[in-house]
């Protein structure tokens, strides 16, 4: 069975979010080039959070583990490689480490699969547990979607979504500082792409 979405999973979304496929695609390609797992067909995209990992433990990893507990958000701390498949592993590298110290903290820090929710997020997804949510994120795409479904509903999101406004969306889905990362212009480019496909 694959893991991967199919055609009828984002018509399945759309339907429920009451938006158009595109803006179901668009997301999904920012957030994660469209790729819910790194090529072992195991392992799901994650991106390990210094900043909230450095909040959720009350900053006491900051002076021990500088490169995985920061008060601030650091883009030099991400894993780097010469592509996608290095670069995830060496961020589940970095989340093992985090775990060692603080099992829950780390696994809320960091953003998952194919639509890159924090784990922090885990109840807004509608999961009943976060190791429940985090099981999810290992079982394949449909249950990326879904957990993307939730969040977006739990958010009050979908009429963004649905409307195209992205810089709406992105800052309720991001948070208020997604215009550093020009989320909102990559999404109405992707959405822009996926429509004219």
């Amino acid at each position: 069975m694959s893991k991967l979405l199919t055609e009828a999973d984002f018509q399945r979304a759309a339907d429920e979010l009451g938006c158009d496929v595109p803006a179901i695609r668009a997301v999904a390609e920012v957030e994660s080039s469209g790729n819910g797992f790194l090529s072992d067909g195991t392992s799901p995209r994650i991106l390990f959070e210094a900043h909230h990992f450095s909040r959720l433990t009350e900053h006491q990893y900051d002076v021990s583990h500088p490169d995985i507990s920061s008060r601030t958000w650091n883009r030099a701390l991400y894993a780097t490689g010469p592509n996608a498949d290095a670069r995830g592993i060496a961020e589940h590298r970095r989340l093992v480490r985090a775990v060692s110290l603080d099992r829950n903290a780390a696994l809320q820090s960091a953003s998952w699969g194919k639509f890159q929710i924090m784990g922090f997020n885990w109840r807004a997804t509608g999961a009943m547990a976060l190791q429940l949510f985090i099981n999810d994120m290992y079982r394949d795409e449909g249950a990326h979607l879904d957990a993307f479904i939730g969040f977006v509903m739990h958010e009050g999101l979908a009429a963004a979504l649905r409307e195209h406004r992205w810089a709406d969306f992105a800052r309720g889905y991001n948070g208020s500082g997604f215009s550093a990362n020009s989320y909102d212009t990559k999404l109405a480019a992707a959405w822009a792409k996926w429509d004219a496909a």
